[in-house]
């Protein structure tokens, strides 16, 4: 049987597995065949095990046909980051220092999902180590953009966007340390969901910067985004920094917005979003829309100010960088990984993360050492943990005055492969994105418009204080069913 699913989302694929429109074997096969045709082009995944796929959605079957599903979800595919460690299976990070290393349990994410009949579909392509904005720094492979081939997805969610955005799984997961999960979104025209700090386990997500690191789901409408994160979310014993407040009732909020409007909220405009560096005119047109939706849906607009967000960049590369340094010595080629053999263990060392660490982790490694060493940490990390701060009382400020932010995603809709080569104007690109993640705080992009030139999607970026998921997402959602341009898909 053939489904149609190339605008099928997680909700439309739950019903027709209740309606036995379908089998869950029939959906996971229909989406493998969409693998085969298109990801020679896509390149979103890096590994794929087809019979474990089809035994879980058999299993699927038989749970169902006894009247005993795990979930409404049992038998749905979903993607999943290289970085977040599923049992049996590899997790490189895209790298070689740990191409072949398999993981012998499941990431607490993926443990969830199974328990509600998700299948795990694939290891996604993306930056090494979660470091990148455009998905060019894997080891292996450079995942394309399914809207124009010459294009990057973005990153370092490269392939958990563009998975998603080619209609290869319905959703995905990936993760997001300074916009990993919005900005890839914003270029690949899906909803890209980064949850206030802690909300979601990062028990078995591989450690880039340990206190911006976030997982999120990656889907086609903002609904598939509120049902994963009632699945993912909530309190894990073996996080330390997971949250203890409940995490459940984010899909029904989002169902009942489908009948509201904006009226009574205030969405706060930061007066230097809107002038930001680089921000292009089909960018600003697109936005601009968006703060008209908005008001014609009843919004109140106030202008905020985020003063300190001018300091995010070097703050967050400050930051990150230290604590990738600390978090990714642990990879020497001596417990586990690629090992390149000498005699003397300092050269095994230095050989073996030599060539297992591609430039991009070289030299944000390099970079965190030095911020780190004896005589510069006053000068530079401690510093910028003091901005940090800051920044997060900006957003405290601003929310006292309204009740989400809306601001661009990116200053650009999606480069051609190459177009970035200088790493300053790669860092960029995340301009909008990296001050949410050092305030902890909430946000999604959603797409609001094409750009007229290119063909290419433009996301808009909401954010709304920590814990605050419901209004962000019911507001998402609102803007979504409202939006000058209704669908998000591809040719391809």
């Amino acid at each position: 049987m053939s489904i149609n699913i190339k605008k099928m989302t997680v909700a439309q694929a739950a019903d027709e597995l209740a309606a036995g429109t379908c089998t869950a074997v029939e959906l996971c096969q229909s989406y493998l065949d969409r693998i085969k045709s298109v990801d020679g082009q896509v390149k979103a995944f890096l590994k794929i095990d087809e019979a474990d796929i089809m035994a879980r959605a058999a299993e699927s079957d038989k749970r169902r046909s006894a009247g005993k599903p795990l979930s409404p979800y049992d038998g749905i595919p979903v993607g999943i980051k290289d970085c977040i460690v599923t049992r049996g299976q590899t997790c490189s990070c895209a790298s070689k220092i740990l191409e072949n290393v398999v993981s012998p349990y499941d990431s607490t994410v993926v443990s969830r999902l199974k328990g509600k009949g998700f299948i795990p579909t694939g290891r996604l392509n993306m930056d090494e180590f979660a470091m990148g904005s455009s998905c060019e720094n894997s080891a292996f492979q450079k995942t394309a953009n399914p809207w124009d081939l010459n294009c990057v997805p973005g990153g370092s969610s490269g392939g958990s966007a563009a998975s998603v955005a080619a209609s290869e799984v319905p959703v995905s997961l990936g993760s997001d340390t300074g916009g990993s999960i919005r900005q890839p979104a914003a270029f690949c025209g899906i909803v890209g969901l980064k949850p206030t700090y802690g909300r979601v386990s990062r028990y078995g997500l591989v450690a880039f910067a340990s206190s911006l690191d976030q997982i999120g789901p990656m889907a086609h409408d903002v609904l598939d985004a509120a049902i994963i994160l009632d699945i993912i979310g909530g309190h894990d014993p073996k996080d330390s920094t997971s949250l203890s407040a409940p995490c459940h009732g984010f899909a029904d909020a989002v169902r009942a917005a489908g009948k509201e409007t904006l009226k009574g909220l205030k969405i706060g405009l930061p007066k230097e979003y809107f002038n930001g560096e680089g921000l292009t005119p089909s960018v600003k047109q697109a936005i601009d829309q968006a703060v008209e939706t908005v008001k014609n849906l009843g919004a109140e607009t106030v202008e905020v100010s985020l003063p300190h967000a001018r300091y995010a960049i070097a703050t967050y590369y400050i930051i990150a960088t230290a604590e990738a340094s600390a978090n990714l010595a642990r990879f020497d080629g001596i417990r586990y990984g690629a090992r390149s053999e000498s005699p003397d263990l300092i050269q095994t060392y230095f050989k073996s993360r030599g060539k297992g660490f591609g430039d991009e982790v070289k030299r944000r490694i390099l970079l965190g050492t030095y911020v780190l060493s004896s005589g510069y940490y006053d000068a530079y990390y401690l510093r910028a943990q003091k901005v940090r701060t800051l920044i997060r009382q900006d957003f405290e400020n601003a929310g006292a005055k309204c009740d989400v932010i809306l601001t661009p995603v990116t200053p650009t809709t999606a480069f051609k492969f190459g177009e970035k080569s200088d790493p300053l104007q790669m860092y960029m690109a995340d301009i909008f994105t990296i001050a949410l993640n050092l305030a902890g705080n909430c946000g999604i992009s959603v797409p609001a418009g094409i750009c007229p030139e290119s063909g290419l999607p433009v996301g808009v970026q909401f954010i709304a204080p920590a814990m605050q998921e419901e209004t962000l997402l019911k507001v998402a959602r609102i803007f979504e069913l409202n939006r000058p341009v209704r669908e998000f898909f591809p040719k391809l």
